[in-house]
């Protein structure tokens, strides 16, 4: 069965594990406790610590919803039927796929580029602060837009989309050179594919040479955002902030240093669990945000080393597996 073509083929298992609002992490399916004793001092979520902000003025522009007509609402790219969880190939389209895959001796690695970045992983991003006019918000868009006071705005939207595909294109670019560029071209492309579509669909753009002109600057902004996450990822936490704060807050005044502080905290969670992904698991689309409501502690070397051990053998019987599909075969470590 062709499980690298779509993403709802990818076995999409989360790279966390809830256990009483604590996050642990764990691979191919091997879980480990936390036991709550031994641990010191108990973090917080970022969730928790951001509802402990002083700042008692009502979100930014609350009332400024992003013109959404729904009659003309239509699904995003990302939400094609084609691209569900749900869709299955019709068995003659399967049987064709994998015997032009054997016949050309395709790079499965390379291919799989489009619909785990360019779908999965581009849904991931986009559904976290997804928000539309009179609908309502998911459990973490309540943490953006009314924890964090965020403005519910279309170019808001876009900010938090492009801090997770940056979260994403850390990662990405510890993958072998060729295959991780692939990814984040995949990434991209398809952000500014259902861009284009919503202006003209939901924004009610009807100008091509505007549209254009919107696409440019957020091609600048996503190019400026990535270089600043970039510098507070390289050096420490407060250049991170500040990153975070004249991006994903817009370099307001009117905010308060805890949501800062929560955001920090959110940003360095996810990048520990993508640290703690092999290149092959990341790649077939093992990943999946850790919710604001949750906690990530760290792994003890002992914790660390069981996994590794049952993500190694796991793979290793894939790879043994005389029966495996060509659809299903790669190339990149699980062992880094």
């Amino acid at each position: 069965m062709l499980r690298s073509f779509t993403h709802s083929h990818a076995s999409l298992l989360n790279s966390t594990l809830s256990f009483s609002r604590r996050t642990i992490i764990f691979r191919a399916g091997y879980t480990t406790g936390i036991n709550k004793d031994n641990v010191k001092n108990e973090l917080e979520s970022p969730e928790e610590l951001a509802r402990k902000s002083q700042l008692t003025s009502q979100p930014i522009d609350y009332s400024n919803n992003a013109p959404v007509n729904p009659k003309k609402k239509r699904p995003l790219l990302s939400d094609s039927k084609y691209e569900s969880q749900a869709y299955q190939l019709p068995k003659w389209k399967e049987a064709l796929g994998e015997m032009v895959i054997r016949i050309f001796n395709l790079d499965m690695d390379k291919v799989r580029a489009g619909p785990i970045a360019g779908s999965y992983y581009y849904a991931l991003c986009k559904e976290q602060g997804l928000q539309f006019e009179n609908e309502p918000l998911s459990e973490t868009a309540k943490f953006f837009y009314e924890d964090l006071k965020l403005p519910r705005t279309f170019s808001q939207w876009f900010q938090i989309t492009v801090l997770h595909e940056w979260i994403l294109f850390v990662r990405m670019r510890a993958m072998p050179f060729k295959y991780g560029k692939n990814y984040q071209q995949k990434l991209v492309d398809r952000t500014f594919s259902d861009i284009e579509l919503r202006l003209f669909e939901e924004m009610n753009v009807n100008s091509g040479r505007i549209a254009d002109q919107y696409l440019k600057d957020f091609n600048s902004q996503l190019r400026g955002a990535v270089f600043a996450y970039d510098e507070g990822f390289y050096t420490d936490d407060a250049t991170l902030a500040g990153a975070i704060w004249r991006n994903l807050f817009g370099g307001r005044k009117n905010i308060d240093v805890v949501h800062l502080e929560a955001m920090v905290r959110y940003v360095r969670s996810q990048l520990y669990v993508l640290s703690k992904l092999s290149d092959r698991e990341f790649a077939l689309g093992k990943f999946k945000f850790v919710p604001p409501d949750e906690v990530v502690y760290k792994l003890s070397p002992s914790q660390e080393a069981v996994m590794k051990k049952a993500v190694i053998e796991k793979y290793e019987a894939m790879d043994r597996n005389p029966d495996i599909l060509p659809s299903e075969k790669s190339k990149l470590s699980y062992k880094n």
